[in-house]
């Protein structure tokens, strides 16, 4: 407990030393300011009537988790592809990663990395989250493009200005939180002032947590590798991580027009990946977004502009082994200490967009988008002190895995809204963009050749010297249509019915990854978490989604006391991007005897069918106990490769969730089980694990006073042992770099953990 009552402190000290400086920095602005016309009107994203879910932000003061992405779990057809303890890749409908496109506060971020370590949704904080919408239906092209699974829209807290009169504005939250499970323990700090035209507030958030612990010993307890530590048989290595961010709002209104500047900052020192040969030891990044909303006579302006730089290190973590080679640990000449990997990603947008004003039934909403995107993927010689500067197997080169990688992008949309009557209402939609990308000339670790060599680049006869020679120069011209209905019969019916036809381009990584015969640099390609090892193809087309969904919403007239929707989908993908054998896209990859596999990317055909269920229903509702809601959700999914009639990777089996709500004044509890069916549908391509069945149970509670919030929470309460259908492969120990860490365990939930918080407001 000592020990934990020190690093708080220290953590509480790092987090509030800036907030000494910044409330009386703003204050002092503020104070110089003199008023002007109060606001006339709340400026929000355009009011458009789309297939979405709204998440109200219940667990953004990061008792219950500091993944931005789990925030997402209570939504129907959403899941979670396991990755690091802030890195978790949302799903939809089976679609995850690049598929998807997300929003942080309007800007498009890129993940650069070659396990896709840093996210979008890794870039803010759950404390910095004030809503996120999930349009997992029609997607309006407005809110489209270069995505064919859907849109995930993440916005942190609008600016509040003071009312006219009442002077300054100042609003502060402080949330101090532990978790038991992995140790995690953490401080967030939110600060505001405002007078009636000008807002500035500082968030910041730092979080540092253990490996967690699986509800059951999984595999047999020692040594996690060669010279590391001692993992027990229930610690689930490589699962431990430290993250700190801090975001500046600066917003001016005047009339109907607001500009707003906001900057992020983050620094991961160290994240560990269970499911990734490497973890990541270093993830800098800093955020510029400068955005104008304004509301005129002819309707709504918006445009913005921003700039993300993003520096990420990758290396063996304290669970993995870091020497390697035929000698002495640790001795020269013939040892590898480790692998360094390091990758720098630049990213500047531009969006433009309004919302014309045709006439009371009609809107046109027209804009453009920009986007240019940078990539620079490198790995420094790994040499013993005797070898630098002589060719060895990591040496004396950089290993050139993206050299000067491009992917830009040009947009331009238009959607027509219109409001026939009360009872119907269309939507129809029209993208046009144009992705190019281009990528320099790479080399291996040395140019003598060998096992990791790859011998001379400008000989086109060798590895990389085919790649240089390729024209990698590539120009995707892609079309996205929407066409949507609802017809609102009365207060209590709601019908909906759509069709999407939505294009992806590949991404920097599908497209130039060029290692395939080298086991070791294919391992580190690899954006899936299953373990293998993957090559790029430069002859990728881009993704053709086509969906169709229809939908049914049946609620009282007042949605306050039940509501039932229920919503069929189907998808058919042309040209989906898939795993296959090397030899299928025409390239030579070594076999493998550790159980996993080398393979390639090429495009291919694939169905995905599903259904999602939710509803709620007030079960009594009384002043001497409360309210009690109860709650389901049920989803179903399928997905199938067309081409070689085997399953889609990582397909969320049937699930279901079912809750019991309790609310009393400012006192409210629920009582959560999830229930997972077992994976049987599995790919054997990537050798996908199969998962058996299982169901959790958790309960929350809460009390909420007028400057103060207590909660509390105990997840898995029967601490059972169960195994993640996303997980993907279990690589957190031993030689991941090597060959003697062989494919048998996937990647284990996380057992029983009570979670407590505090939040202090004024």
């Amino acid at each position: 407990m000592k020990q934990f009552a020190l690093k708080r402190k220290s953590i509480i000290q790092a987090i509030l030393t800036p907030t000494v400086f910044v409330p009386s920095v703003l204050t002092s602005c503020l104070l110089g300011v003199s008023p002007m016309t109060a606001y006339a009107e709340h400026l929000d994203l355009p009011s458009v009537d789309v297939v979405a879910h709204s998440l109200a932000n219940e667990q953004a003061d990061s008792v219950n988790t500091s993944d931005t992405a789990s925030l997402l779990l209570n939504e129907p057809g959403v899941s979670l592809y396991h990755a690091g303890g802030v890195s978790s890749l949302p799903v939809i409908h089976g679609l995850a990663d690049d598929r998807i496109r997300i929003k942080v506060d309007g800007m498009d971020l890129i993940s650069s990395c070659a396990n896709h370590m840093n996210p979008a949704l890794s870039y803010i904080d759950p404390a910095n989250v004030n809503a996120i919408q999930v349009l997992a239906g029609i997607t309006p092209v407005s809110m489209g493009g270069d995505s064919i699974a859907g849109t995930i829209v993440v916005d942190s807290k609008t600016p509040e200005f003071a009312e006219a009169g009442h002077g300054l504005l100042v609003e502060g939250k402080i949330n101090t939180f532990y978790r038991s499970n992995n140790n995690a323990r953490g401080v967030n700090l939110s600060t505001s002032v405002a007078n009636e035209q000008m807002y500035m507030r500082y968030t910041g958030s730092t979080v540092e947590a253990n490996n967690y612990q699986a509800g059951g010993k999984f595999k047999a307890a020692g040594r996690s590798a060669i010279l590391r530590g001692w993992l027990g048989g229930d610690e689930v290595g490589s699962s431990a991580y430290e993250s700190r961010n801090h975001a500046l709002a600066f917003g001016l209104q005047h009339e109907n027009h607001l500009l707003e500047f906001k900057l992020g900052l983050q620094d991961i020192p160290y994240q560990g990946f269970v499911n990734q040969r490497m973890d990541m030891t270093g993830n800098k990044s800093e955020q510029y977004n400068l955005s104008y909303k304004g509301k005129y006579d002819w309707g709504k302006l918006e445009a913005r502009t921003y700039h993300e730089k993003t520096r990420h290190s990758m290396q063996f973590g304290k669970d993995k082994q870091y020497w390697y080679g035929s000698g002495a640990m640790g001795a020269a000449p013939y040892d590898v200490p480790g692998m360094p990997m390091d990758t720098e990603g630049r990213t500047t947008g531009f969006v433009l967009k309004g919302d014309i004003n045709l006439s009371q039934r009609d809107i046109l909403r027209v804009g453009t988008e920009l986007q240019r995107y940078r990539l620079d993927d490198w790995w420094d010689p790994s040499q013993s002190p005797s070898t630098v500067g002589t060719n060895t197997m990591m040496g004396p080169n950089a290993f050139l895995n993206i050299n000067r990688g491009q992917r830009d992008r040009y947009d331009v949309f238009a959607e027509w809204d219109a409001k026939w009557n009360e009872q119907w209402f269309s939507q129809l939609g029209l993208r046009s963009s144009t992705v190019k990308m281009d990528a320099g000339k790479v080399q291996g670790y040395n140019n003598a050749g060998g096992m990791m060599g790859y011998a001379d680049p400008n000989n086109p006869t060798t590895i990389p010297g085919a790649f240089n020679a390729a024209d990698r120069s590539k120009t995707d011209n892609n079309i996205d249509i929407t066409a949507l209905t609802r017809f609102t019969p009365d207060a209590e019916k709601t019908f909906e019915a759509g069709y999407a036809m939505k294009t992806r381009s590949p991404n920097v990584y599908e497209r130039f990854a060029w290692s395939n015969t080298n086991t070791m640099v294919m391992n580190m390609n690899n954006l899936y978490g299953d373990g293998n090892g993957y090559v790029g193809n430069l002859n990728l087309k881009p993704e053709i989604a086509h969906k169709v969904s229809v939908s049914g919403h049946w609620h009282d007239a007042g949605q306050q006391h039940w509501y039932l929707k229920v919503t069929p989908h189907f998808t058919y993908v042309d040209g989906y991007i898939d795993a296959v054998a090397c030899a299928q896209v025409g390239k030579t990859c070594n076999t493998r005897t550790d159980g996993f596999t080398n393979l390639s990317l090429d495009n291919q055909s694939a169905r995905i069918y599903g259904l999602d269920v939710s509803g709620k229903m007030l079960l009594a509702q009384n002043t001497g106990v409360g309210r009690f809601d109860a709650m389901a959700s049920v989803s179903y999914l399928r997905g199938k490769n067309n081409t070689s009639d085997d399953n889609l990777y990582n397909i969320m089996p049937l699930n279901a969730k079912l809750a019991l709500e309790h609310q009393f004044g400012q006192w409210s509890n629920k009582f959560q089980a999830k229930i997972v069916d077992s994976k049987n549908e599995v790919q054997a391509v990537r050798k996908e694990f199969k998962t058996a069945g299982y169901t959790l149970f958790d309960f929350y509670t809460s009390y909420d006073w007028k400057q103060a919030r207590l909660d509390l929470g105990v997840e898995n309460i029967f601490d059972k042992l169960y195994y993640d259908p996303l997980g993907g492969a279990y690589l957190g120990q031993g030689a991941t770099m090597g060959t003697t860490v062989t494919r048998g365990l996937s990647v284990p939930g996380i057992g029983r953990s009570i979670n407590v918080g505090l939040t202090l407001k004024y």
